[in-house]
């Protein structure tokens, strides 16, 4: 896997987990896009998502495993499926790639713990928590991608947990709003507080195209290829926060309580990632209610 992939642009997917349930994945208590692995009648869907993203000019896909870390599925009781759910999550990776060869597989690590929180529990958990995931994914993927990850110390845990495998890593740093971190640390923290041995860029990931924006001059400054993946929710920092905020939800879908632009179409889209990429953005893609046909408007800037 070459380390310099991202210094040309390239396309990414965009959001499994609100594109399921768009197409009429039923929601099973927080397992979020981990039920169509639970449940083998959605597997066939999963599949034509990986692929609709592909057609639509996805380079990258990642694997359908943010709400297969341990800490979700022991929430909803089903701890037992934690192996068969992240493997099966590589095996429709590799369907579709078996199709398009040329589509590399990130493996997605998402925060182990809560979502769009630091995770204080203590480090060898952390450490495990991470180590564990990436192991199950490892046959299947080009490389790893922390997802949405909320401070320093997630990701030099995650780095260090990832090491045995020889891989790259793609960063993946979430900002709810303002310029920081839900840790308070900088993005900039990410890049000089960790020895980097195979990084093949950072993004800013879950984060609206303004918040992005907002961040740009700070995370060029880094001098290592960089990007986004943006979503259309109306906000991501509900009060008192998002975890409590889903485990009330009366749907199971997040747009229930963090809310979707309408504004956001592929064309306007479009627009902010034509302004990104001039002014160096090469990491294009999308995260939660970006669809195919935005990845498609995305694709025009190859």
């Amino acid at each position: 896997m070459d380390q310099n992939f991202f210094k040309k642009v390239k396309i990414l997917d965009g959001g499994m987990g609100q594109e399921l349930l768009a197409r009429g994945m039923e929601p099973n208590g927080t397992l979020w896009s981990a039920n169509a692995l639970l449940q083998e009648k959605y597997h066939q869907l999963l599949l034509d998502i990986h692929l609709d993203f592909i057609k639509a000019g996805a380079e990258i896909i990642v694997t359908t495993t943010f709400t297969t870390r341990k800490s979700r599925l022991k929430d909803n009781n089903v701890l037992d499926k934690y192996e068969y759910l992240n493997k099966k999550a590589g095996e429709i990776a590799q369907k579709a790639k078996e199709n398009y060869p040329n589509v590399l597989v990130a493996g997605g690590l998402p925060p182990q713990n809560l979502t769009y929180e630091a995770d204080n529990r203590a480090e060898d958990e952390v450490r495990e928590n991470f180590n564990s995931q990436a192991r199950l994914l490892n046959p299947y993927v080009d490389f790893f991608y922390f997802d949405v990850l909320s401070s320093v110390r997630e990701f030099r845990i995650a780095i260090d947990s990832i090491k045995e495998f020889n891989k790259p890593y793609l960063i993946g740093a979430h900002i709810s709003e303002g310029t920081r971190l839900p840790s308070g640390e900088s993005i900039s923290n990410i890049i000089t507080d960790i020895d980097h041995n195979k990084l093949m860029g950072i993004m800013l990931s879950c984060v609206s195209p303004e918040n992005f924006e907002l961040n740009l001059e700070e995370i060029k400054k880094l001098k290592v290829p960089f990007g986004f993946k943006l979503n259309a929710f109306i906000k991501t920092n509900p009060k008192p926060n998002y975890n409590n905020a889903y485990k009330k939800s009366k749907t199971g879908n997040p747009n229930e309580f963090l809310g979707v632009r309408k504004d956001l179409t592929p064309n306007k889209l479009f627009e902010f990632a034509k302004k990104f990429k001039n002014a160096g953005a090469t990491i294009i893609g999308g995260c939660c209610e970006i669809k195919p046909s935005h990845i498609e408007a995305f694709s025009k800037l190859k």
